[in-house]
């Protein structure tokens, strides 16, 4: 049994290690020599002395090393205004490579890495500050699709290098000149019965205008409280009204009828004789089964106008519905002629519909769906 056990277990090794120097191989063949070199890498460093391996790295890496290097001699005579990015990759690839092989004792006998750590600093500096003066250039036009450009441009710079130079300020300056500014307003509801659950109505839509990445990121939306205190004149404003709501109509319905077993049960015995006869037949109950319905519904109202002209650039109405519903039911007779389902309704009891205050939020769910789901398309555009 041992002996067999062995036998799989160096089969399996065996398997394995082929796999992966293949992978290394298969990689050098298609001339991705980056990726041959970091599985050649990979699989030195749990064996060392992995021959097929071994040739995969000595052949590989020059070739990065050359394919990169020309890459870079290319990048530098282009006119690209942004070429250092592309000059930066090729350094970031090369120290990628350089950093595997200098962790792996045996590879670094093998071929002699070179580290570029000084030359992707430098590159990505140029590339930082290349970004920034065109940022800074757009900027200063002081429009708004130009604020938009350069928040682009400042963007890179912070991905590049954080901080660089007062990059987040600029970031701020633009957003504020590329931002498309909304302030919404306090829905409107006439009951104030209804305030509580317009309150959590009007916070779900704030939270999703306010954090929903799907949005357009340079459309920002303000309460009014906000933009009271920031002196803001905003581009739109949003006005949300209830026209029309109704909470609670009940509706029941009642149904009486005589239903009849399907089949015929034992409904006594007769004497007959010295013996005891079942009597079969079918029987009857009278079933009356209740059913009450309770209505809410709203219509919303909502208007985009144009802050400076005063004019209403678009007007829509969403309506939402939610109908609650329970049922149950009585009989008199026998019992075995009831279905299974008729039998439960029997067993179940009137309910107490759930309060206004939350049969107003029930409705107007679907409305916040369509709401939310206009504003994400109109404001896509801005």
């Amino acid at each position: 049994m041992k002996k067999h056990f062995t036998r799989f277990f160096y089969f399996t090794f065996t398997l394995f290690s082929l796999a992966g120097c293949k992978s290394a191989e298969k990689s050098l063949k298609k001339g991705d020599f980056d990726e041959s070199v970091i599985r050649a890498v990979d699989k030195l460093n749990n064996n060392a002395t992995h021959s097929s391996s071994i040739e995969a790295l000595k052949q590989a890496y020059p070739l990065a090393l050359e394919q990169h290097l020309n890459d870079i001699k290319q990048n530098r005579e282009s006119d690209d205004l942004f070429k250092w990015e592309a000059e930066l990759q090729s350094y970031v690839r090369l120290n990628r490579l350089f950093q595997a092989i200098d962790q792996c004792s045996s590879c670094a006998k093998l071929v002699t890495a070179q580290n570029f750590e000084k030359e992707e600093k430098l590159a990505r500096h140029n590339a930082a500050n290349v970004r920034y003066k065109e940022g800074q250039t757009l900027l200063a036009i002081g429009d708004r699709e130009n604020a938009r450009k350069a928040y682009e441009h400042f963007e890179v710079v912070n991905n590049l290098i954080p901080n660089f130079n007062d990059v987040e300020k600029k970031l701020d300056l633009a957003y504020e000149v590329a931002s498309f500014k909304v302030v919404v307003e306090q829905v409107l509801v006439t009951s104030r019965t209804y305030q509580l659950s317009n309150e959590y109505f009007q916070e779900r839509v704030n939270e999703y205008l306010q954090t929903n990445k799907r949005l357009n990121k340079f459309v920002r939306f303000y309460m009014p409280e906000e933009a009271a205190n920031l002196k803001l004149e905003p581009d739109h404003i949003i006005r949300l009204q209830f026209d029309d709501f109704v909470v609670g109509n009940t509706l029941v319905e009642k149904n009486t009828e005589v239903v009849i077993s399907k089949d015929s049960v034992k409904v006594g015995e007769v004497q007959v004789g010295r013996i005891k006869k079942p009597v079969f037949n079918k029987v009857t109950a009278k079933l009356t089964q209740s059913r009450k319905t309770v209505l809410s519904a709203g219509l919303l109202d909502m208007q985009i106008m144009d802050f400076k002209t005063k004019r209403v650039v678009t007007q829509e109405k969403f309506n939402g519905e939610y109908n609650w519903m329970c049922e149950w039911a009585s009989f008199n007779g026998d019992e075995r002629a009831l279905t299974a389902a008729q039998l439960r309704k029997c067993k179940s009891q009137e309910l107490m519909p759930p309060a206004p205050q939350q049969l107003f939020v029930e409705f107007s769910k679907p409305i916040y769906e369509r709401l939310t789901s206009k504003l994400q398309s109109y404001y896509a555009k801005y």
